[in-house]
């Protein structure tokens, strides 16, 4: 009787161990999340997408050296207003990171537009989201209307997602599942 209770005790905690392989929340002993660059960032919520979750993207920037198919890529800072067109992300902040990625929807952008930025003070994270949110609800839209957007932040990351309704929700779910650190600042139906 003993062997069979540790035996099943031996199952269930090698059940439990696998239920967690799949958090790649690894954290240091300040209990922030280790995470290379945004590019990592969206990396790796992509990678948790099972295939029939997956549509065509596009990440990174215009750029040669960064633009990416089928990937999130690196997207430049130093074109403030190129961070704004593309990813909505306010051109007044854009001295406030220091690294960013996106993915973009392969057709249409609206249809998701997905930013990650690295802020150089985690002080700043509420600031920037307000005015991310703000940037991106007062757009003027063309080629349809995106459905919503939320704002994530992570530590010292801010992660932005809008367009179609089920596609941000699944972008959403999969992050905060991903990241235990992650947490919903804002979660807005665009008008």
């Amino acid at each position: 009787m003993k062997k069979f209770i540790i035996l099943l005790l031996s199952i269930f905690l090698a059940m439990s161990l696998a239920a967690c392989g799949n958090k790649t929340d690894s954290r240091d002993s300040s209990g922030k999340t280790e995470i290379k660059d945004a590019k990592e960032l969206l990396t790796t919520v992509w990678n948790s997408y099972e295939e029939d979750e997956k549509f065509a993207i596009a990440g990174g920037d215009m750029t040669e050296e960064n633009m990416t198919e089928d990937a999130p890529g690196t997207f430049g800072i130093t074109d403030a207003d190129e961070l704004d067109r593309m990813l909505g992300f306010p051109a007044a902040d854009a001295e406030k990171i220091d690294n960013a990625a996106s993915i973009m929807h392969m057709m249409n952008a609206n249809t998701f537009t997905c930013g990650a930025y690295h802020l150089k003070n985690a002080d700043d994270v509420k600031s920037v989201a307000a005015d991310l949110k703000e940037n991106v609800m007062g757009r003027q839209w063309m080629c349809g209307f995106p459905d919503k957007l939320v704002v994530i932040s992570l530590d010292d990351y801010l992660v932005s997602v809008f367009g179609n309704e089920e596609l941000v929700n699944t972008f959403k779910d999969k992050l905060t599942q991903t990241y235990e650190n992650a947490k919903v600042i804002s979660e807005d139906g665009i008008v």
